[in-house]
Formats: C-alpha cells, sequence, structure tokens
C-alpha cells in the first residue's frame, strides 16, 4: 500500500471514530423518572445513555424495594444484615446526639396516634408508662440479632429514607452516572453539576406560609428536612407534631422545621431529627463537622451554623425553581 493510500485510510478511520464518538455523546443526555416508595413519588434525574436510564430505573427501584420490605412499620426482620447495618448506625448517632436522636419512639407514635390518625393527646400517665419502652440503650445486639425489650418497637422514620437515597446514588455512580439527582420526598442527594451546568438549586419549604424558605446550592451532597408541619393535627388551637424528644415524650418544641446538609443523606435525616430536637445543636454539629443546617425557631427565626459548600450556599428569600 502506497503511503498516499496509508494516508487516505487513515484519514478515513480517524472521521469514522469522530462519527463514533459524536454518535455516543448525542445518546448521552439528561432523563428522568419517578418511583413511588415509602409513601411518596421519587424522582430521579441523571445524565447519560438510554441503556444506562434503564437500568439505573432497575437498581433504583430494586435498592427502595429492599429498604421499604426491611423498614417499613410491622415488616422488619430483626435478623436481616441491612436492620443490623442501619440498627449500628442509628446506635451511634444516638450516642452521638445525646439521645436526641432514638429509633426507639414507635410507643410513642403509636400513643398519640399517628400511624393510625386517630390521633390522641395523652395524660402524663400514659406518657410515663410508654417512655419505659424508649432508649435505644435498652437494645441488645447478641448473635447477629436485634433483640428488643418487651413493649419496645422500632421507628426508622428519621433514617431509612434517606440511607436508601444514599444506596441508590452508590449504585448508579457506580454504573459510571456522573451527573443526578435523587429526591425521595424530600431526602435527597445529588452529585456532579445540574442540567444548566451549575450547582444544584434545592428549595426549603417554608414551615408557616406557602412556597420556601429560601434555597440551597450543592453540587455533591446529601440534604434532608424536618418540620413540624409534615405530620401533625391540632387540638385546643395547639399544634401536636410527629417528632418527639425521647426524653419527654412529648412533641419537640424549640423548632418549626431543621433542614441538614452534608456528605450523607442518611446522616442528613437522622441529623434533621436531632438538631430539631435538642436545645443544643451547635454541640451536635461539632460532632459532625461535614455538616451543617438551616434551623428555623419556634418564633420564626431563621439560623445557620455548621459546614455549608461556600459561603452564599444558603440564600433566604423566594425561590423560583426547586433546582
Amino acid at each position: 500500500m502506497s503511503t498516499l493510500s496509508r494516508a487516505r485510510t487513515g484519514f478515513h478511520l480517524f472521521i469514522l471514530l469522530l462519527a463514533v464518538a459524536a454518535a455516543c455523546r448525542v445518546k448521552e443526555r439528561w432523563q428522568e423518572y419517578t418511583l413511588f416508595f415509602f409513601d411518596t413519588l421519587c424522582e430521579v434525574q441523571i445524565y447519560g445513555r438510554e441503556t444506562q436510564v434503564s437500568a439505573a430505573r432497575d437498581e433504583t427501584r430494586r435498592i427502595f424495594t429492599v429498604i421499604e420490605d426491611d423498614f417499613s412499620p410491622g415488616r422488619q426482620d430483626l435478623t436481616s444484615s441491612l436492620v443490623i447495618e442501619l440498627f449500628q448506625h442509628s446506635r451511634q448517632v444516638y450516642l452521638n446526639t445525646g439521645a436526641c436522636f432514638d429509633i426507639t419512639v414507635g410507643p410513642l407514635v403509636e400513643l398519640w396516634g399517628f400511624p393510625s390518625r386517630a390521633y390522641h393527646v395523652p395524660d402524663a400517665e400514659e406518657v410515663r408508662a410508654v417512655l419505659l419502652f424508649v432508649g435505644t440503650d435498652k437494645i441488645r445486639l447478641e448473635k447477629n440479632r436485634i433483640v428488643l425489650q418487651p413493649g419496645m418497637k422500632l421507628d426508622w422514620g428519621g433514617i431509612a429514607k434517606g440511607w436508601a437515597v444514599d444506596l441508590a446514588a452508590r449504585a448508579l455512580r457506580d454504573m459510571g452516572i456522573t451527573r443526578g439527582y435523587i429526591n425521595a420526598g424530600g431526602d435527597l442527594f445529588c452529585w456532579g453539576p445540574n442540567p444548566d451546568g451549575r450547582d444544584w438549586r434545592i428549595g426549603i419549604k417554608h414551615p408557616r406560609q406557602k412556597g420556601f424558605l429560601g434555597i440551597l446550592s450543592l453540587r455533591d451532597g446529601g440534604v434532608a428536612t424536618s418540620g413540624d408541619y409534615q405530620r401533625y393535627f391540632e387540638k385546643d388551637g395547639i399544634r401536636y407534631h410527629h417528632i418527639f424528644n425521647p426524653a419527654s415524650g412529648y412533641p419537640a418544641r424549640e423548632r418549626q422545621s431543621v433542614t441538614a446538609i452534608g456528605p450523607q443523606a442518611m446522616l442528613c435525616d437522622a441529623l434533621a431529627t436531632a438538631l430539631f430536637v435538642s436545645p443544643q445543636p451547635e454541640a451536635i454539629l461539632k460532632k459532625y463537622p461535614e455538616y451543617g443546617a438551616v434551623l428555623v425557631s419556634s418564633r420564626g427565626e431563621v439560623i445557620t451554623m455548621g459546614k455549608f459548600p461556600n459561603p452564599g450556599a444558603f440564600q433566604i428569600g423566594p425561590a423560583m425553581d426547586q433546582r
């Protein structure tokens, strides 16, 4: 083959490779899908090829199904390796937060009527009786089995959904998806830039008004919010919500909402609850230096504390788009 023929062949091969690369780039685009788990719509947006999106949907559904099966009320297997793993995470947060986060509040949730929506304001004697069954320190782990005292009941609502989001995000990134967003009813994780090539814009719901309190800008990490407006009832002009102080047995009163931000949605989920309950949230965040929080006090004051991605990561004011 002459030098000229070899050059032409090489040129044609180069053009073919460019065309293939361009075709691959065209196939990569933002796509989204929704799933219904944890009694809420779960929204996923990812940047990738069509085949990746199909596989990502299947994997997200698989992970959410497993977590929902293991951690829904009345369905957990106390010998499950996943349940034991999340219990160990929960116990560590319990210790680090001075028991402000506690997965054993299940009897309190039932006493106040939240699962059945047959709401009930108990008297002090009823509360004291139920508090005998509250306290993660009462749980034993024996031979790969969680052992509860009679009368105890676990409530995973403050940590399991965030963990599911983390597991799904990790699985999608392992599949080669470098940009994405998973939102499971307010417990969310995002990675890489958004469709505009910027940080994701996360709207924090105003606890007392329509619309958003402000906007979080985030490129990589998790966000979760606990608020007294999410599940509550009113009686005689008093709002009773589902976020209990495990020490008193009554709904915590010092906050209207708490949004936690940091590297893991699971810890954001648990910390949002702990910071809502704790009278000393700064002390808790000192043990989690990679996390920050936006707190709305019982009087409506907005307070930020801890670590944020950058000085302008949170802006108070009406939001336009949630992302």
